[in-house]
Parts: structure tokens; sequence; C-alpha cells
């Protein structure tokens, strides 16, 4: 798994005043919430240093250096503008050993499916799972086999195999992924 290193500047002030300050000197306000609790932390990161954390379909970790301490955490929040699209604020969730936490991480596919080979069409409708898992045993992503799909067939999120540790808390019966009959075979 990727980690993204950042290095973050102390805030003294909370409050709409001091984030038009921070973002004024070109920096980003962010907040690091303690996932057992506790007081949250507020900094400022340099916009060019989270590029690869925020605009990426990937699930990365980001381990962030402030005050000389470093603290491993996940992205939860991004707040940006309405119009230009520029990102205002962040939230990051510190990980704590042995506390889980809930992520949404990236579905991939593996396998060739014999469904698009006999003419089928591949469609997906989910993209990213939701998971509960602790620091360790956390996952980039989550992959399902579709090698055994036929035309018709259906792969709900109950029949996705994950790592021990790692808890899927996706709707069990909600479709993952589906081989539709083209309108040729079914008439044929």
């Amino acid at each position: 798994m990727e980690i993204i290193a950042l290095k973050a500047e102390p805030k003294a002030k909370s409050g709409k005043q001091a984030a038009k300050k921070v973002r004024h000197a070109g920096m980003t306000p962010a907040i690091m919430y303690k996932s057992g609790g506790g007081e949250p932390v507020q900094f400022s990161v340099n916009p060019a240093e989270f590029r690869h954390l925020v605009y990426t379909p990937e699930f990365k970790l980001a381990e962030i250096e402030l005050n000389g301490v470093k603290h491993k955490c996940i992205l939860k929040d991004i707040q940006f503008h309405p119009v230009t699209e520029k990102v205002l604020h962040l939230d990051f969730l510190e990980l704590a050993d042995g506390v889980k936490f809930k992520a949404s991480v990236p579905l991939r596919f593996k396998g060739a499916a014999p469904g698009v080979k006999a003419g089928g069409k591949f469609l997906t409708t989910l993209r990213k799972i939701n998971i509960l898992t602790t620091p360790d045993k956390v996952v980039d992503k989550v992959v399902a086999d579709i090698s055994g799909m036929g035309l018709g067939d259906v792969i709900r999120v109950r029949d996705i195999d994950v790592q021990e540790g790692v808890e899927i808390t996706n709707n069990g019966a909600v479709p993952v992924a589906s081989i539709e009959i083209p309108r040729a075979l079914k008439t044929a």
C-alpha cells in the first residue's frame, strides 16, 4: 500500500477568519481526528503535497508530520469550492493500533468471464466497497473474481471474498457486476 508523506504546520486559531488567512497564504486548512477519541488537531498543508492523495481513484494512507511527530492517517473527507473546485478543507482520521475504522476502497475485477467471450456485456454497478478493518490489516483494494461468470450471471457483495481481518459493510444483496445477454442472443 502506498503511503503519501505530508508535512503539516500547526494552526493556532480555528474558525472562518483563520481558515481564510491560511488559504490566502497558499496553504489548505485541515483537521485530524483521533480514532480512539480525544481532541482533534488543526493544521495546514501545502496543496502540492496532497495532490496524489486527493486526485486519485486509489486508496492511500497519509503520513502526516506535525511538530516532528508522524501520524498514520486516512483521508476521510474533502471539501471543494463549488465553482473553482479548489480544495478548501481536508479531514483526516488518525489510525490507532488495534482500533477498527471504516474506509471506502476501490473494487477491482480479475479473470476473464466466459459470458463475455460468448457475446455478453460486462456491467458494473459498484466502483467502491466500504470495509471495516484495523490499521495492520488494511487493504488498498478489494478484488472480485469474474472468471466463473456466464451469460446472465450476477456477482453480489456477499460473493466477494476478502482477507481475514477485513469485513465488508455494504449490503450483501447489492449486485456488484453482471453479464448482460445481448438482444441478438435473447431472440436466437
